[in-house]
Formats: structure tokens, C-alpha cells, sequence
């Protein structure tokens, strides 16, 4: 199997901008495992799709505001980061920009806390310390893909 087998055009029209109200009017495609027949449904139909003995499993998990801007002190400079794992309580793997001007030593502030850059991990990213964490949620905004305007 290749990523490549999931690539297909998406009409820009049927990319949802918003979630549907109520949630549960979500549209949900069922497969019929005997018939490989497909279905439309709604979400709020799903109980009566499952049997006894069947698993749901749920996913309760939330997108982090992890997209956050800073300034270069001095230069007043623009930065952009999007945290992208916590290594250890304050150290996060993240993407920068503008990385060429934040090398390891160099330091940002976001909302007043400082953040300092302490390794390029030559991937891409960077490794950062974040003197405040709480910064995250007070200054972070929740990253969106580029297909939702």
C-alpha cells in the first residue's frame, strides 16, 4: 500500500468550512461487509447500525492551540511556530519561521513569555523551551489545514 492509493480530487465544494449543527446530522458512510453495498446515513442513525458483540470506539482527543506569534526582541521581527510534540515539561519540537534566523542560543517572546531556541534537529525543526506553558493556551490559536478558509 502506498499513500499514493488515498491521493483523488476533492470538489472544493464539498470540503466543509464548519462543523454541521447538531453534530450528530454528520453525514456517515456505512459499508455493508457482506455486500460491499454503500449507505448514506446520519450519525444519529448509528445505533441502529450496531449489533451485539460489535466495538465503538470513541476518540475524545482535542487539537492543542498550537499555532502561536511571537517578536524578536529588539527587532520587533515576526516569528510563527506550530509546537508540533512535547519532549519534557517546557521542551517542544516545532516548526519555525522564519528558521534560517533562529539558531540555536537565539530567544522570541510570545505574549510576554520568553522562548528560546535550543536546537535545529535538521529535519526541519526545531527544539524550543517555553518559559511559560500556560502561553500555549492564552496566545495559542488552533492550526488549521490550508483547505479550511
Amino acid at each position: 500500500m502506498h499513500t499514493s492509493d488515498f491521493d483523488y480530487h476533492l470538489p472544493e465544494r464539498l470540503i466543509a468550512q464548519t462543523p454541521v449543527e447538531p453534530r450528530d446530522h454528520s453525514r456517515l458512510l456505512v459499508v455493508d461487509t457482506a455486500t460491499e453495498e454503500l449507505s448514506h446515513r446520519r450519525f444519529y442513525e448509528i445505533g441502529d447500525l450496531l449489533r451485539a458483540g460489535d466495538l465503538l470506539a470513541l476518540n475524545n482527543s482535542r487539537v492543542i492551540p498550537a499555532r502561536l506569534k511571537g517578536r524578536r526582541p529588539g527587532t520587533g521581527g515576526a516569528v510563527e511556530v506550530l509546537l508540533l510534540h512535547r519532549q519534557e515539561p517546557g521542551v517542544w519540537r516545532a516548526m519555525i519561521r522564519p528558521a534560517r534566523r533562529l539558531g540555536p542560543g537565539t530567544s522570541f517572546e510570545i505574549d510576554g513569555a520568553s522562548v528560546e531556541v535550543l536546537e535545529d534537529t535538521g529535519d526541519g525543526t526545531r527544539l524550543i523551551r517555553l518559559q511559560d506553558e500556560a502561553v500555549i493556551h492564552s496566545a495559542g490559536e488552533t492550526p488549521l489545514p490550508p483547505y479550511i478558509h
